[in-house]
C-alpha cells in the first residue's frame, strides 16, 4: 500500500496503532520486490541461517519457496531488545500544522508514527521495546518489555506527545542521552529520533551518542527534518520574521538574501554528522517528514540482521 493511500485511510493520531499496522503490512506485502524477498509472511517465525550453525532447524519448505536458508525461531530464544528515544523539544513540533493537516507532517508526529511502526514490527517478532522521551527534562522512561499491556502503555504515551504539546522547550540532548545510556544495562538496539538541534559543543553531543554504544549496544540515529524549509529553505521573498521556537529569539530577514549561506551551513553540518557517526560506528539516517516510512523499516531490518 502506498503512503498516499495510507494517508487517505487514516488521518488522526487517535488511530495511531491502526495506521502503524497498515504501514507495516503494506511494507511486508511489498518485500518481495526487495532484498528481503521470501522474508515476509514467515519472517516473524524465522531468522537468517548463518554459516557454521547447526542445520537441524533449517526450514527446507521455506528454502524451496525462497531459495534462501532460514532457521525456525523458537519462543524461548533470546529476542531483540530495542529502546526508542524521542526528542520532544519545541523544534520537533515544527512545522506548525495547518487545520486538517495530517499529524505526521511535522517532525514530532513523524517520529511518533515511525516509533509506533517499529513497535508494531517488534511486536510481530516478539521483541522487547522500551521508550525514553526528553526535552529540557527527562520526561518519560519505560524499560524494554514485550507484553501487550506494555505496548499499550507506550502507545498511550506516544499519543500523549501529540495531544499535549508543550510550548518553548529547549533541548538538552547531551545530558539526557548520558542518563538514558546509564539505564540500559542489557545489550540492545537503541533508536533515536531527533532533529539534532543542539546548542553548544558538537563534541559533547557525539560523546553522548558514543556513551549509548557502551555494553555493545547498536545505535541508530534518525535525523528528522522538514526538507522543504529546513534543507531547501523554500520561502518566498516577502519579508519574514523567523522565531526560534525554543528560545523565542526573533530575526527579520528576506529569505533569498540568506538562502545560499544557510544551505551551505546546513550541508556542512549534515556532512559532519554523517562523518562523525560513521567514525563512531553509529548508523546515521536523515529522514524527511515528506517521505514514507520505508527507509526506517528497511534500516531497522538491515541493522537487526547485523546486530544478530
Amino acid at each position: 500500500m502506498k503512503i498516499e493511500e495510507q494517508k487517505e485511510l487514516v488521518s488522526g493520531f487517535k488511530h495511531l496503532e491502526l495506521l502503524a499496522n497498515q504501514v507495516v503490512e503494506g511494507f511486508i506485502s511489498g518485500m518481495h520486490k526487495s532484498p528481503f524477498h521470501g522474508f515476509s509472511a514467515e519472517f516473524a517465525e524465522h531468522k537468517v541461517y548463518n554459516s557454521g550453525e547447526s542445520t537441524k532447524h533449517i526450514d527446507w519448505k521455506l528454502f524451496a519457496k525462497t531459495d534462501r536458508l532460514y532457521t525456525k525461531k523458537f519462543e524461548e530464544e533470546t529476542n531483540l531488545r530495542c529502546h526508542l528515544i524521542i526528542d520532544n523539544s519545541s523544534s520537533m513540533h515544527y512545522p506548525k500544522l495547518k487545520k486538517g493537516e495530517l499529524f505526521f507532517h511535522n517532525k514530532i508526529g513523524f517520529a511518533v508514527l515511525a516509533s509506533a511502526v517499529l513497535m508494531n514490527l517488534l511486536k510481530k517478532q516478539r521483541d522487547a521495546v522500551g521508550l525514553s522521551v526528553y526535552s529540557d527534562t527527562y520526561e518519560y522512561y519505560a524499560p524494554e518489555k514485550g507484553s501487550d499491556r506494555h505496548h499499550r502503555m507506550i502507545l498511550n504515551k506516544l499519543e500523549d506527545l501529540l495531544e499535549n504539546p508543550k510550548e518553548a522547550k529547549s533541548t538538552d540532548t547531551v545530558t539526557f542521552l548520558h542518563q538514558i545510556a546509564e539505564k540500559i544495562h542489557r545489550r540492545s538496539m537503541i533508536i533515536l529520533f531527533t532533529d539534532m538541534f543542539q546548542t553548544g559543543n558538537h563534541e559533547a553531543l557525539f560523546n553522548a551518542l558514543q556513551h549509548l554504544k557502551h555494553d555493545k549496544h547498536k545505535v541508530v540515529v534518525f535525523h528528522v527534518i522538514d526538507k522543504k524549509t529546513e534543507i531547501n529553505f523554500d520561502f518566498d521573498n516577502a519579508p519574514r520574521k523567523f522565531i526560534d521556537v525554543e528560545t523565542g529569539e526573533q530575526i527579520n530577514v528576506f529569505a533569498d538574501t540568506v538562502k545560499e549561506a544557510y544551505e551551505e551551513k546546513v550541508n556542512s553540518y549534515f556532512k559532519t554528522l554523517a562523518m562523525t557517526c560513521a567514525q563512531n560506528k553509529i548508523k546515521y539516517v536523515p529522514v524527511a517528514v515528506e517521505e514514507s516510512f520505508e527507509k526506517i523499516l528497511t534500516t531497522y531490518l538491515v541493522e537487526k540482521q547485523m546486530f544478530g
